[in-house]
């Protein structure tokens, strides 16, 4: 993230937080104090060193609680969102309320270590639609998340592949094919076990997610 970036946008990163000189581990993360936190955002805003704040990671549940606290209306969630995992209720939720969603792994990151399970990218659907179209799999997705009114942010080294992710803009997904991604199984891949411990406050990742995984 370059500098301008870092001054004008300003994200909680994710609902956890820790102690005071605390050592950021499972074991010692804490209830995130949403409406302090948010204060010091807003604060942020209202004196101008941030352009627009956000949140990432956020629940329907943290959305809710969040925006019966907020002045100032976030600009942005930012969460795991591809054909995978459409995100619908969270979705109907952010755009109900003028909040944009933004999915930083809009290809589902196959390979990550901080992601598990099988890769949408090879599902039948999705390979199928791709056929049609003459696309890739991996720009269908990217292509569903335009149509589906999010930003999408894919990643990679691969000089061919960054080529092939910028190629999504002069064509679009038909309307009978877009109603078929409905039919793809919806499996969370960023389970996120990295914040669970038997002594911790998320004892599950369910208890994370607030049941929505």
């Amino acid at each position: 993230m370059n500098a301008f970036l870092k001054k004008y946008i300003v994200q909680i990163h994710a609902p956890v937080r820790t102690n005071k000189g605390a050592v950021r581990t499972a074991e010692n993360y804490i209830t995130l104090d949403v409406p302090a936190t948010w204060g010091a955002m807003e604060k942020l805003y209202d004196s101008g060193k941030a352009r627009a704040i956000g949140v990432s990671n956020f629940s329907c549940k943290r959305m809710e609680d969040l925006l019966a606290i907020a002045r100032v209306t976030p600009a942005v969630n930012q969460v795991e969102s591809h054909p995978g995992w459409q995100q619908m209720k969270l979705r109907e939720l952010c755009e109900s309320n003028g909040v944009h969603l933004s999915a930083y792994s809009p290809l589902g990151r196959p390979g990550s270590p901080a992601f598990t399970g099988p890769s949408f990218l090879s599902n039948p659907i999705v390979i199928s639609i791709a056929e049609k179209l003459q696309r890739s799999p991996a720009q269908v997705a990217l292509r569903w998340g335009l149509q589906m009114g999010q930003s999408v942010l894919p990643k990679s080294i691969n000089e061919t592949r960054i080529k092939e992710n910028f190629n999504i803009l002069d064509w679009s997904i038909p309307e009978d094919l877009m109603s078929k991604f409905s039919e793809i199984p919806q499996i969370k891949t960023l389970r996120a076990e990295f914040v669970v411990h038997p002594q911790g406050i998320y004892k599950t990742v369910e208890d994370f997610w607030d049941g929505e995984i």
